[in-house]
């Protein structure tokens, strides 16, 4: 397959009143065309940032890319000009954010902001740009197009909204599309609905996709590759089965501990991983997971461990033998 994305050792600051914190700190990782990417992680994790980090939208969140490539089709993105980035996002790369009652315009008919990309970025006529949005409304499953075109953001349910994003998200058939927590707020009949979609669309027009998502479940779902993110380090990546079958960072392990069984009794407590992810004003020296982690060694509370090849995936661990003797006889399926 050939490589569409790929990130360089990117790092990303932001001032804040107690001085600057770094959100996302050497990342590396790629994707290949038609491929979807699930990053995971708790939330500050630093999986939004490297959205908006590729999306060149830090910008407009008092952020910077401070080092690193981000390397679409082989330009780096890091070193375009807001203008340039405006053509890119507008054609070749889209997002769809977290929340769809925030990111789209209530004061604006769906129609219009629809309409808007298509006419700006394609050289769309009105009456073109009209038609075209009501087969893309089609595309992702909404019906009376015509009419939803009119309405406002506040006259659709949270799915149909969700639908909406996706569908200006594609408006421009583009080749990479970042969904960052696409289905946080929908019930799991929608969010099953929304996943089927993203799959369909992605096979139909050989899209590839960066899902950024906390739920384990999902990823298993729809991924091809995982990237596991903790405190703004990637802390593991491999295929979705690599690490499902045998995860091999204690923080990936805890993740697939924390996934509901089929087979638990209602009295059983669900596994959780002790303690909170720390903040990014006061993160702690060596290993970021270390005082949330079971294997924890003196090294790993003084020194960083490296993201190093380890049964074809990679991996920042200095315990790794350790973690893959107890998760042996420990997997998770795949449904």
């Amino acid at each position: 397959m050939k490589t569409l994305l790929e990130v360089k050792n990117l790092s990303v600051e932001f001032k804040t009143e107690d001085g600057s914190v770094r959100p996302l700190d050497q990342a590396s990782f790629q994707v290949e065309e038609g491929q979807t990417v699930c990053i995971v992680g708790e939330s500050g994790s630093g999986k939004s940032v490297t959205s908006l980090a590729i999306m060149r939208l830090l910008e407009f969140e008092n952020g910077k890319i401070t080092d690193g490539q981000i390397l679409f089709e082989g330009e780096d993105l890091a070193t375009k000009s807001a203008e340039e980035m405006r053509k890119i996002r507008g054609s070749e790369m889209s997002i769809i954010f977290q929340e769809p009652m925030t990111a789209l315009n209530p004061v604006f008919t769906i129609g219009q902001q629809l309409m808007e990309g298509l006419q700006l970025h394609q050289g769309f006529s009105k009456k073109e740009a009209w038609n075209r949005s009501c087969e893309l409304l089609n595309l992702v499953g909404i019906n009376d197009a015509q009419d939803r075109m009119k309405q406002y953001v506040h006259e659709l349910s949270g799915g149909m909204r969700q639908r909406v994003m996706i569908a200006i998200g594609l408006s421009s058939n583009p080749k990479l599309l970042i969904a960052d927590e696409p289905t946080t707020a929908l019930d799991v009949t929608i969010e099953a609905q929304i996943l089927n979609l993203l799959t369909e669309l992605k096979d139909k027009i050989n899209m590839s996709i960066i899902l950024i998502t906390h739920d384990m479940g999902v990823a298993a779902e729809m991924a091809d590759y995982i990237v596991v993110m903790y405190a703004g380090k990637i802390v593991e990546q491999g295929t979705v089965y690599q690490l499902f079958d045998e995860p091999t960072h204690p923080y990936t392990k805890g993740l697939l501990q924390s996934i509901p069984s089929a087979e638990a009794t209602t009295d059983e407590r669900l596994y959780s991983i002790r303690g909170t992810i720390p903040s990014l004003n006061n993160l702690p020296t060596g290993c970021r997971f270390h005082p949330r982690c079971d294997f924890a060694t003196d090294k790993c509370l003084t020194e960083v461990p490296p993201l190093v090849k380890e049964n074809d995936r990679l991996v920042a661990c200095w315990n790794i033998n350790d973690v893959l003797e107890k998760s042996r006889g420990e997997k998770v399926e795949i449904l």
